[in-house]
């Protein structure tokens, strides 16, 4: 766990959930909170063309900002983890619905919350992401980050698909079903959890290989080491790599994803009182008395 603290707490870069009638409303709310506070709120663009006020470009909010915060639910968290990956600030998850995995500071928490981090009450832990390409015939790389999963599947219900996975360069199962997941231990509990995977610590250094559905008894889910580099293809004349559920890539039979850790995580700001166990729990019913 980190000791890494904040620079500085004057500059907060918001981005918000798309689609949701209530969130200028929060937006607003929780704006003044911040003010209140002495921080500062920049708004992107993107988010900003939403609710009709005037944001900044994604890329100067995040140079300028001291952390992020997301305001949503776990989807607009990883998008803006995702996409902010580059610039090495931490993220905050405001959560807009209902406790998730990733945005764990519901509306009501956000004063204490401010209150907290102010006195330096707060932590940010470091959470693996994925780094990969996808290899084109003409020799392109089209590079990608996830910090959920990589998913490879058939692009229609009525295919199999076939998937061809090397570790380190060697070539070492032959997957047959409705596809695989490539997941970090902070992704475990989404796509991978549904399909069968194991629950994996979020600080843990690993990626987690879970088939979909396969067609054999004898496919089960496999945890390596971050820094071995996966490699997967198919035969199938199309195939789709989604990255965190949110961005679609085409694939061919000439086509080859690789998949690795990356070597540089991402960094969620948390409440210190934060238990991860406790979030377990909660979301998954565990320990519920039936």
């Amino acid at each position: 766990m980190s000791n890494e603290k904040l620079a500085q707490i004057k500059i907060a870069g918001f981005v918000l959930k798309p689609n949701d009638p209530e969130i200028k409303t929060l937006y607003e709310r929780i704006k003044a909170q911040f003010e209140s506070k002495g921080i500062s709120v920049l708004l992107a663009d993107c988010s900003a063309v939403l609710i009709g006020l005037e944001g900044i470009p994604f890329e100067k909010m995040c140079e300028d900002s001291d952390f992020l915060v997301s305001l949503g639910g776990d989807g607009t968290l990883l998008s803006l983890v995702r996409r902010s990956h580059g610039y090495d600030k931490p993220v905050v998850g405001i959560n807009a619905g209902n406790l998730g995995f990733l945005a764990d500071i519901t509306i009501d928490d956000v004063e204490q919350f401010l209150e907290q981090l102010i006195s330096n009450v707060y932590r940010i832990d470091e959470r693996m992401m994925i780094e990969g390409y996808i290899q084109r015939k003409d020799g392109k790389k089209e590079p990608f980050f996830a910090f959920n999963d990589v998913v490879i599947t058939r692009p229609v219900v009525s295919k199999m698909a076939t998937i061809y996975a090397s570790i380190d360069g060697e070539r070492f199962n032959t997957y047959k079903g409705d596809g695989l997941i490539i997941a970090t231990p902070t992704g475990s509990t989404a796509y991978n959890l549904a399909s069968g995977g194991p629950v994996i610590y979020p600080l843990t250094q690993a990626l987690i290989m879970t088939p979909i559905m396969a067609h054999s008894l004898t496919q089960r889910p496999l945890v390596v080491p971050a820094d071995f580099s996966i490699e997967l293809s198919s035969p199938e004349e199309r195939i789709i790599a989604v990255i965190d559920g949110q961005v679609d890539y085409e694939m061919t039979p000439d086509d080859t994803l690789m998949v690795m850790g990356a070597k540089r995580g991402a960094k969620l700001l948390h409440r210190k009182k934060r238990n991860y166990f406790s979030v377990l729990r909660e979301k998954l019913s565990w320990g519920d008395e039936h």
